[in-house]
C-alpha cells in the first residue's frame, strides 16, 4: 500500500517525538511491504518566524493533499499572548481546514506503568475510557473582542454539529461497552442544555444498544479521578474536553504515553500525541516519544486502514513498557532513564 503522511514538527520538542514516530512509521512500512511518503512541513511557532504565518500555504496544500497529518506540539514563550502572531490560531485553522471536528482521545492504563500514575493503584485497574470532544465549534471559534475593560468569548453550538459528534461516539460506544457519558453544564449554561436534549435524542432514535447518561462537569471531573472504571465513552464539548483529557492523563501516568485523533467525515485525519511542547525540556532529549508513536498507530487505522499494523504499534510500545524502557516522566525515582531515541529503539526492537 502507498499512503501520504504530511509531517508537523513544530516546535519545543515537537519535532524530538515527531522523529521516533517517523522511524517507527518506516520500520511499518518495511515490515509490512508498503511505501509511506512522508513530508516534512514548517508549522506552528517556526513557521511565524519564518514565513510570518503559523499555518503557511503550502504547509496547509501539504495536509490536504496528505492521507494524515502528523504533528508534534506547537507554542512556546516567545510566541506568548503579547506576540502580535501566535501558533495556536494556526492550529484551530488546521482543525477547520482539514474538516476534522472529533477528537478521539483513549485513555487505558497500561500494566506496567500503574506505579507512575499519583491515583491509587487500586483505581486503576479495568481503566479503558474513550473521550469524543468535539473540537471545531464551541468557545475556541466562537466571537471574541474586547471592548474596553471588558473582554468576550462567544461559546455557540449549532443543532447539526452536535448531531454529527454524537454519532460518532455512538459508533464508537457500540464497538465497546455500549455506554456514553455526555458532559456538560446544563443547570447554567444554554448551549450545554442544547448538547442534553440533541445528544438524548440521536442516541435514544440511532443507537438504541448503547446507554447514554448526562453528567455536570464538575461530577465528571471528580469521578474521572474516584472512579474511572464506570465511564466508557465521555462525549463532550470542545472547552470540556481538552480540560478533562489532560486530567485523564494522570491515570496513565503521563501525557507523554497519550495519543490522540481528529477525524472528520473522510479518512484523512489529523494525529497528534496529546501533551503541549514542554519548552522547559525542549532540546534535551528526554522527551517522552510514545505519545506520538501511539498517535502514528491511530494514523494507520483511521486513515490507511491499517488495523494490524496499528496494533503491531500499539504492542511494540507495550513490550517495550514491560521490558522496563522508561523515560524520565514515567520512571520511578532514582531509577535508569531513556532518552527520547532510546525510548524509539525500545519500541522499533520490539517490533522487529
Amino acid at each position: 500500500m502507498k499512503g501520504r503522511i504530511a509531517v508537523l514538527g513544530g516546535d519545543g520538542i515537537g519535532p524530538e517525538v515527531i522523529a521516533e514516530g517517523v522511524r517507527v512509521l518506516a520500520a511499518v512500512a518495511s515490515r509490512f511491504g508498503h511505501i509511506f511518503e512522508m513530508e516534512a512541513l514548517p508549522f506552528g511557532g517556526v513557521a511565524i518566524d519564518t514565513f510570518g504565518d503559523g499555518l503557511p500555504e503550502h504547509t496547509l496544500k501539504g495536509c490536504l493533499a496528505a492521507d494524515g497529518v502528523l504533528l508534534g506540539a506547537i507554542g512556546g514563550p516567545q510566541w506568548g499572548p503579547d506576540a502580535p502572531v501566535r501558533p495556536e490560531p494556526a492550529l484551530l485553522r488546521l482543525r477547520a481546514e482539514l474538516g476534522v471536528y472529533a477528537n478521539l482521545r483513549p485513555i487505558a492504563v497500561q500494566e506496567p506503568l500503574r506505579d507512575a500514575s499519583p491515583i491509587k493503584p487500586e483505581y486503576l485497574d479495568g481503566v479503558d475510557l474513550l473521550f469524543v470532544r468535539e473540537l471545531t465549534g464551541g468557545i475556541y471559534f466562537g466571537r471574541k473582542w474586547r471592548d474596553g475593560d471588558r473582554a468576550v468569548d462567544e461559546c455557540a453550538y449549532s443543532v447539526s454539529e452536535i448531531e454529527r459528534i454524537t454519532r460518532v461516539a455512538g459508533k464508537l460506544a457500540a464497538l465497546r461497552r455500549g455506554k456514553i457519558t455526555q458532559v456538560d453544564k446544563s443547570n447554567v449554561l444554554e448551549t450545554s442544555r442544547l448538547w442534553r436534549t440533541v445528544s438524548e435524542r440521536v442516541i435514544r432514535a440511532e443507537f438504541p444498544g448503547v446507554s447514554i447518561e448526562h453528567m455536570f462537569v464538575d461530577a465528571a471531573a471528580m469521578h474521572l479521578i474516584r472512579r474511572p472504571r464506570d465511564f466508557d465513552v465521555i462525549l463532550t464539548e470542545n472547552l470540556f474536553g481538552d480540560i478533562l483529557t489532560d486530567e485523564g492523563a494522570m491515570l496513565a501516568g503521563s501525557l507523554g504515553v497519550l495519543p490522540s485523533a481528529a477525524l472528520g467525515d473522510g479518512r484523512r485525519g489529523l494525529y497528534e500525541p496529546i501533551h503541549g511542547s514542554a519548552p522547559d525540556i525542549a532540546g534535551r532529549g528526554f522527551a517522552n516519544p510514545c505519545g506520538t508513536i501511539l498517535s502514528a498507530a491511530l494514523l494507520l487505522r483511521h486513515s490507511l486502514g491499517l488495523e494490524s499494523e496499528a496494533r503491531a504499534i500499539e504492542a511494540a510500545v507495550a513490550t517495550a513498557l514491560s521490558r522496563g524502557a522508561r523515560t524520565a516522566d514515567i520512571a520511578a525515582s532514582g531509577s535508569a532513564t531513556l532518552s527520547t531515541q532510546r525510548m524509539g529503539d525500545a519500541v522499533l526492537a520490539a517490533l522487529a
